[in-house]
């Protein structure tokens, strides 16, 4: 064991990273010679990578930088070389007409050595700090754009077959042999296209032809941005590719086919699952980008409001019942209920997902996955996990009238449901259940929270533009803000008032490099909620399919989507439009 892998364990068990018994096992790991504890860390989700590389800072005596978010300008990347910072992993960020900002992955001093002369030779003073891969990976990005890597594969016959730029996590050595598919430049756009995805928070590639070429695009923040154009002769060779890589029939492609990828990128585990679909004479291929980064979003993270935050904590602490989440595809829905079963999953409880299909692995949870081939569904599903002795139990969805009753049944007899389901709004999270068959009274004693969640686009805080509030828009900002209970609108504005509305600064998209030039960077969720409270189940117990915003209002603190999202528009995090996208959709 060296000095500096017993430092870090010290340090971690210190800082209550690790425990005593894992602290044990792995200062006994590290004596083996084969044995690399940064990657045991990182695949066993004890911390992140950037949390590890601030760890890692502080015993080697440096300063940590995360580069992930930063544009580094060209004048302070050329410094070095790309030769040199391949060579060395190291990568300048920051440069003044006095200084230059170093970052290393490790400690390096033939690096410093040379960074030094040259720095000296420059008149410069040289500060040095620790960066971990995925910083230093997306550094080097910016030496070459993606259309020059592809250019790059096209022209250029790399040395070995099938050059990666990420390692296939438990693949068989059974690859398809053909010159075509696994060829380096074909096996090295693949790699390229995938890389940039996940480095650009891409959730989803599509590779699809068109008629003349084949185009690439990725979905950032919700909306489909064309990233680059390949020729069409290759389209077939790259989509063979993908599906070699995923276990698909090569030799198949009259029907759709669905698999699975799992690679290591920078040191993480990130998932894909891959849809092809026969278009004419063509496959198009979708890539979902599965990074189990998600599973570990804890549910401040998520942009809802502080009330929103408190009724899901205080309601989630009771141990029978139903908690839905809802809104249409691609809502956040699931990553909601994975912050919540963070918050849930304790040593003394016993948790079940049901999925369809499961995306995300979490440890200490037991996931199932349906199988409706086999007659393994959401019911049996249900009725099987009750003889689990569960605790928690999570539905992926209720899509049927079968699957809305065993849930309500489960949640009536000791367990704690959550689950999703698609309607618009929140009351209509009630409505759907009354519809779907669910014994009123059986519904008013069961169900606790349906909240209701949009994403919104955040506005990139680097570009980001002042605009002025037009008079329509301010009328419609005090009429819809006007019911806005005074404890929420204190919460969310601070010592600002409703009659303020006109002299709030609001701004626009602009774009920048930073965020690809769409003037948006991340999302943020906005959200209604509604409690059952003794009021509202005696509305419930009724059948009452006409229960209206007012009569929810009348017994409790309620905001609605599109009162969340102009408060969101008031504090400068989202624009207007976006807002009223959102709710439109």
């Amino acid at each position: 064991m060296s000095a500096k892998q017993r430092e870090l364990l010290d340090l971690l068990l210190a800082e209550d990273v690790i425990k005593e018994d894992k602290f044990l096992k792995l200062s006994k790991d590290v004596k083996k010679e084969d044995f690399d504890l940064d990657k045991k860390l990182l695949s066993d989700k004890v911390l992140d990578e950037e949390k590890l590389t601030e760890y890692k800072a502080q015993i080697h005596g440096l300063e940590y930088k995360n580069l992930l978010k930063m544009q580094i300008s060209e004048d302070s990347l050329n410094f070095i070389s790309e030769d040199i910072a391949k060579t060395y992993s190291i990568v300048s960020f920051s440069k003044t007409v006095s200084e230059v900002h170093i970052g290393m992955i490790s400690p390096n001093l033939k690096a410093m050595e040379a960074v030094n002369f040259l720095a000296k030779e420059s008149g410069l003073k040289t500060y040095y700090y620790l960066i971990s891969k995925s910083s230093f990976n997306k550094a080097i990005k910016q030496y070459q754009k993606i259309e020059e890597e592809i250019s790059s594969a096209l022209k250029t016959k790399a040395q070995t077959e099938g050059e990666e730029m990420f390692e296939i996590e438990d693949e068989k050595e059974d690859l398809v042999d053909s010159s075509d598919i696994n060829s380096a430049p074909v096996a090295k756009i693949v790699s390229v296209i995938i890389r940039h995805a996940v480095d650009g928070r891409a959730s989803d590639i599509h590779i699809e032809p068109i008629e003349r070429e084949s185009r690439v695009r990725y979905r950032i923040d919700g909306i489909l941005h064309t990233s680059l154009v390949l020729p069409k002769h290759i389209h077939n060779a790259v989509v063979a590719r993908i599906k070699v890589l995923a276990r698909l029939k090569l030799d198949e492609t009259r029907v759709p086919q669905d698999g699975r990828i799992r690679l290591i990128i920078s040191g993480r585990r990130v998932d894909f699952r891959v849809s092809t679909l026969p278009v004419g004479k063509h496959e198009k291929v979708v890539m979902r980008i599965l990074d189990n980064a998600s599973t570990k979003v804890k549910l401040e993270e998520l942009g809802f409001s502080k009330h929103t935050i408190r009724v899901i904590k205080r309601n989630i602490k009771k141990t029978s019942g139903v908690f839905l989440v809802t809104g249409p595809t691609g809502s956040g829905k699931t990553t909601t209920l994975y912050a919540v079963l963070n918050i849930l999953n304790k040593e003394g409880v016993n948790i079940l997902t049901l999925e369809d299909p499961v995306e995300y692995q979490m440890e200490g949870i037991n996931q199932s996955q349906i199988k409706p081939k086999i007659g393994y569904n959401f019911g049996t599903g249900l009725r099987s996990f009750l003889r689990q002795d569960p605790d928690i139990i999570m539905v992926g969805e209720i899509r049927d009238e079968e699957t809305a009753e065993l849930s309500v049944h489960a949640g009536l007899t000791g367990h704690f449901v959550l689950s999703t389901l698609h309607t618009n709004n929140a009351i209509g999270t009630i409505l759907r259940l009354l519809d779907m068959g669910v014994e009123p009274f059986l519904l008013a004693s069961t169900l606790k929270v349906a909240l209701a969640q949009r994403l919104a686009r955040k506005l990139c805080p680097h570009c980001k533009e002042k605009v002025d509030i037009s008079e329509n828009a301010l009328k419609d900002f005090h009429a819809t803000l006007d019911s806005v209970p005074d404890k929420i609108w204190k919460e969310e504005m601070k010592d600002k008032t409703k009659d303020d509305i006109k002299n709030i600064q609001l701004y626009k998209p602009k774009g920048c490099s930073r965020c690809d030039k769409t003037g948006y960077l991340g999302r943020l969720g906005i959200g209604e909620i509604i409690e059952i409270n003794e009021d509202l189940k005696r509305l419930v117990e009724k059948g009452n399919q006409n229960i209206s915003e007012e009569q929810i209002r009348e017994n409790q603190t309620f905001i609605n989507l599109k009162q969340d999202g102009f408060l969101k528009v008031l504090k400068g995090l989202t624009s207007l439009d976006e807002i009223l996208r959102v709710i439109e959709s």
